[in-house]
């Protein structure tokens, strides 16, 4: 772990965990703003980079790389309540410079205007869309992951083409919050404080079953998928989604890596690598993921 680990971790946990505490009940217009700031000031994608808006099924999103690549369809993380293209460009700026591959970051809807299933039937038609133009890469952080992979299970169920790979980040499969690790990593966690994640669940289910496959893909079917790759810090609350993600995916067939990272926060790739070296080696090997993918397609 580096020295510049370790002092992003004391700042998160001293600043920005108690400041994600502190915000009220029903958060969005708040935490939304702050998060662009910080994502203006720290996730800036590198100087040159392309990025232009376009619109995918009707919605607005964001397109960077090489437009003739092959897409990431990527969702952002922000516990459906927060969180844009915007706040995540840098990330995929970085991640699309080390492979052959383009980004497309959905600015699907966000609760409370937008509540369960805005966000996956918004995923769905992007797919759709992108899909029939060719292969797709899914992608998603926190929530967003868990959306990229409740979309990856209604691919399976309704019989569309395949992605060529699926990756997450931190993902949030089980809306049901049940994880060991809601619980007994709520003290080691340095970002993410348990009763707000139960707040946004809330905000963003509203009446809906939690345990409903298109809300927690933890609950799905995923037999025939493609092959899916996950990530997550040994210390954050939602590790158990991760782990139980990927033992229910392998026990449906599915070809399923997990990575597990000692004491890094939640999504730490979105850190530049001039704040936390680790982000780097870590879109490494997304990026090799996804190079894999592409040259399998390809051959």
């Amino acid at each position: 772990m580096s020295l510049r680990a370790r002092a992003l971790n004391a700042w998160l946990a001293r600043v920005e965990r108690p400041a994600l505490a502190r915000m009220p009940a029903h958060p969005p217009p708040k935490i939304r703003d702050r998060f662009e700031t910080q994502a203006r000031l720290f996730f800036r994608p590198p100087r040159g980079t392309r990025v232009a808006p376009i619109s995918v099924a009707g919605l607005p999103a964001l397109e960077i790389g090489r437009p003739q690549a092959t897409p990431i369809l990527y969702l952002h993380g922000g516990a459906y309540v927060f969180g844009s293209p915007r706040t995540h460009a840098g990330l995929l700026a970085r991640l699309v410079a080390r492979c052959d591959a383009r980004a497309v970051l959905l600015d699907y809807p966000l609760a409370p205007e937008h509540p369960f299933p805005a966000a996956p039937e918004a995923a769905l038609a992007a797919y759709r869309d992108m899909a029939a133009a060719g292969p797709v890469i899914l992608g998603g952080d926190s929530a967003g992951g868990g959306l990229a992979l409740a979309l990856l299970a209604e691919v399976c169920r309704l019989g569309l083409p395949q992605p060529l790979m699926t990756f997450a980040l931190s993902p949030w499969t089980d809306l049901t919050l049940r994880g060991a690790s809601m619980a007994a990593n709520a003290g080691t966690d340095v970002l993410l404080p348990p009763r707000r994640i139960a707040e946004a669940r809330d905000t963003y289910i509203g009446g809906a079953d939690p345990a409903d496959p298109r809300a927690s893909p933890l609950f799905a079917d995923f037999t025939g998928a493609s092959p899916v790759h996950l990530w997550v810090g040994d210390t954050e609350i939602l590790r158990d989604d991760a782990r139980r993600m990927a033992d229910h995916l392998r026990g449906q067939g599915v070809r399923a890596s997990l990575t597990e990272e000692r004491d890094l926060p939640h999504v730490w790739p979105i850190f530049p690598a001039w704040q936390l070296p680790e982000s780097a080696s870590t879109l490494d090997e997304v990026a090799r993921a996804v190079q894999t993918s592409l040259d399998s397609a390809s051959r």
